[in-house]
């Protein structure tokens, strides 16, 4: 591994090429906080595919380019002289001696429950009028979601047990069916949402990420799906002309792959 002098090295190469592209590249002296932000999404759901395939040696390239963009949108702070990299690194480097007291203060804590408690409060007590102003609005639902609850659990809003947010769930999928049953568009919808909360929560005590389970699932389908695919074409058949029985068959023959 890298010493710490060749790391601080590494960072202050990044920081001189970027300067020398901000100044020589048409395309890098064109861009804009707000031209960077999509970009920047992007960037970062790859690299939350490399981690969910546990590619390091992609998520390594992939923290590469968000450290690009992090350097990037510094560099724009300080030729408008709002911020640059030091005040961007020394703002979280305060923020986290803030937010650990049980570190850098003299308070105990017992475990990791209550690191996530004294948290939350103590952005309370640094003037957010409520626990869920950390959470974006540009958030996907499903990661939205998961966060809010976090958070509220975060300040004592929570179930005591698993079998409790169980039996939440089994109460809003019966709700739900009582609306399908009715056939309601607008109370299915929302008995809908409510199902999905429910399941966000439950996953939650079973200490399991929703969006990674879900994606993972959707990875797993899209292989069986795609293998299927494959067969029909070995055997020159088309999937729209197939049975689902015959589907079935390759369909089986993937899962035990």
């Amino acid at each position: 591994m890298n010493t710490r002098q060749d790391q601080l090295q590494a960072i202050d190469r990044l920081l001189t090429i970027m300067n020398e592209l901000r100044e020589q590249c048409p395309w890098d002296r064109k861009q804009t906080l707000q031209s960077l932000r999509h970009l920047t999404i992007e960037e970062t759901y790859e690299l939350g595919d490399a981690i969910l395939d546990n590619d390091l040696e992609e998520v390594k390239k992939e923290l590469g380019d968000l450290l690009l963009h992090i350097v990037f949108y510094a560099k724009i702070g300080s030729e408008t002289g709002d911020f640059d990299i030091a005040d961007v690194a020394n703002g979280i480097c305060e923020k986290l001696i803030s937010r650990h007291p049980h570190i850098y203060g003299d308070v105990d804590v017992e475990n990791e429950e209550d690191v996530k408690r004294n948290w939350e409060n103590l952005k309370l007590k640094e003037g957010k009028k409520s626990v869920l102003e950390g959470v974006p609005k540009s958030l996907p639902a499903l990661v939205k979601a998961s966060r809010i609850q976090d958070k509220v659990a975060g300040v004592g809003f929570d179930w005591e047990e698993p079998q409790q947010v169980f039996e939440k769930l089994q109460e809003e999928l019966a709700e739900l069916q009582e609306e399908v049953n009715a056939q309601n568009p607008e109370k299915m919808e929302a008995e809908f949402g409510d199902v999905m909360f429910s399941m966000i929560n439950y996953a939650r005590f079973l200490k399991i990420d929703p969006e990674s389970a879900l994606e993972r699932t959707n990875k797993k389908f899209i292989k069986r799906f795609q293998y299927l695919e494959a067969k029909a074409k070995e055997n020159n058949k088309d999937l729209r002309d197939m049975t689902l029985r015959e589907m079935d068959v390759f369909w089986e023959e993937a899962k035990k792959l």
